[in-house]
């Protein structure tokens, strides 16, 4: 076990310096390409200020294509301009950029490998009040399951911007998904995100939390509630869950002997059911899931919805205390 204090010590080091929809850090990693990298281009379906694309467009009005809502068509235009030699940013909602438009992704984009950015704004439960049509709790399965397609889901607005970046910098097409509400925003700031390689947060023995998006900072605060307890807690922030760090998740299993993944996602073919491939395949571990269980979400708050769902940080402290007890 490890001393107490660790986790206390990490949110002091990494404290939220402020709530901010990751949303926002797309709109400001966007707006940095603008000015550093002249093939960058963005198109909207009619959501542009639910993307934050207004500074990009104020500076760069030729480089931005407004689609309306025509979805399916902004990915065929988005793929012609990647056919081009630009790097097209595609933005919705997570609903419609993927749900509605699998068919031309799947076709055009990643069947091909066209260099296309599908960034999708508004995911999981966090929606809130538009309810179970609009929350999609689906799509990193479905982006994951296609060949060609990195899928990237970072957990704040610092990471988002980074991770925009670092999409731009891809050779190959990217899933990229954010949210809407204002979360703790606690990574450095201008620290760079490396795709396909996970970000340790904390150092532990006895459990490994891998977490990825809106609950990364929800697996920090059931950290800080379980070091409490004494138990020592590695959190892991998975950000990129295709192509997954497969070698960071072995080292750590076999360090702690029991993995826990939280996700704000479906349960099914999300997060977890990406770890715990790689477990089976390499290292079986107990685990256990945080992620929504087989169901359609509902309209409400986003923390209320959160929590009647099973993603709270005490959900994450109750499956961190039932698989330490499935240790060998």
């Amino acid at each position: 076990m490890s001393h107490r204090g660790y986790n206390i010590f990490f949110m002091n080091k990494f404290e939220n310096t402020g709530n901010i929809d990751t949303r926002s850090g797309f709109g400001e990693g966007l707006y940095e390409l603008g000015k550093t990298n002249p093939k960058v281009v963005a198109l909207c379906a009619d959501l542009i200020g639910s993307l934050k694309m207004g500074k990009f467009i104020a500076e760069h009005p030729e480089r931005f294509f407004q689609t309306g809502i025509a979805e399916a068509n902004m990915m065929g235009v988005s793929a012609g301009l990647a056919n081009g030699g630009f790097i097209p940013f595609a933005g919705t909602f997570a609903a419609f950029a993927t749900g509605r438009v699998y068919d031309q992704i799947r076709q055009s984009i990643a069947y091909s490998n066209k260099n296309v950015k599908i960034a999708s704004s508004h995911a999981g439960l966090t929606l809130g009040e538009d309810g179970a049509t609009h929350q999609m709790l689906e799509d990193i399965g479905m982006m994951k399951a296609l060949p060609n397609m990195t899928v990237i889901s970072p957990c704040d607005f610092n990471q988002t911007k980074a991770a925009t970046i670092a999409a731009a910098k891809w050779d190959g097409p990217v899933y990229l998904r954010f949210g809407r509400p204002a979360v703790p925003n606690f990574t450095p700031a201008n620290e760079e995100l490396v795709i396909g390689k996970a970000q340790k947060l904390t150092e532990g023995t006895d459990v490994t939390i891998f977490a990825t998006g809106h609950l990364v900072w929800k697996a920090l605060e059931a950290a800080e509630t379980l070091e409490a307890k004494g138990m020592s807690v590695e959190v892991i922030n998975i950000h990129t869950i295709k192509p997954l760090d497969v070698d960071a998740i072995i080292e750590s299993a076999k360090k702690t002997g029991a993995v826990v993944t939280a996700e704000e996602h479906m349960m099914n073919n999300g997060l977890g059911d990406s770890v715990a491939q790689v477990l089976a395949r390499h290292y079986p571990t107990p685990i256990e899931y945080v992620a929504v269980d087989d169901t359609f979400g509902e309209s409400g708050k986003p923390e209320e919805l959160l929590i009647k769902y099973g993603l709270g940080p005490a959900n994450i402290v109750d499956a961190v205390e039932r698989v330490i007890l499935r240790k060998a």
